[in-house]
């Protein structure tokens, strides 16, 4: 995939879960299935992986030579949490402010820093251009994760939205 379409997926993100959390109470936000996390854990674990994890090892691979990363373990993150803070307009605003920093980062990055590499004690070795692309999916994985356990998918959510307005719309320019 070419890095400007990369790019734009991680740009697309933080409007994307915006839009499909946008009418959810909190009861739904924490909510799951067995085995499954709730949204909010998801907007949690999106936002501190942000920071944490994938603009951290960017910024390794950019100052260091070829540096090695530990592993993460998720499930112990999760079960760590403390969600008495997180409330859903400040994860998707941290996210955003996080992903845009990010992006600064990215946007300005030359060819010569795509082909770095750094080394995950588990996983191997990869590129800047592998690692932004695994961003680009791990972003893909967690809004469909969010789309599967609030049934509507963002296309469901705007066309939704769209009729809504539409009706609103009809029902102002009848004659009354």
């Amino acid at each position: 995939m070419e890095h400007r379409d990369l790019l734009d997926r991680l740009v697309a993100t933080p409007r994307t879960l915006a839009h499909l959390v946008a009418e959810v109470s909190d009861a739904r936000l924490d909510a799951s299935a067995p085995g499954e996390w709730p949204v909010r854990t998801i907007l949690a674990h999106l936002r501190d992986d942000e920071y944490l994890v994938m603009r951290t090892r960017l910024e390794r691979m950019l100052a260091e030579r070829h540096p090695v990363f530990p592993d993460f373990d998720e499930k112990a993150w999760a079960a760590a949490r403390n969600r008495s803070r997180d409330r859903k307009q400040q994860l998707l605003g941290d996210f955003a402010l996080q992903r845009q920093a990010s992006l600064n980062i990215l946007e300005a990055l030359e060819p010569a820093d795509w082909v770095r590499t750094g080394r995950h004690e588990v996983y191997g070795e990869f590129s800047v251009a592998s690692w932004v692309e695994h961003w680009a999916q791990h972003d893909a994985a967690h809004v469909a994760q969010v789309e599967a356990a609030l049934g509507e998918t963002l296309s469901e959510v705007l066309a939704r939205r769209s009729r809504t307005l539409d009706r609103s719309e009809d029902a102002a320019n009848q004659p009354g």
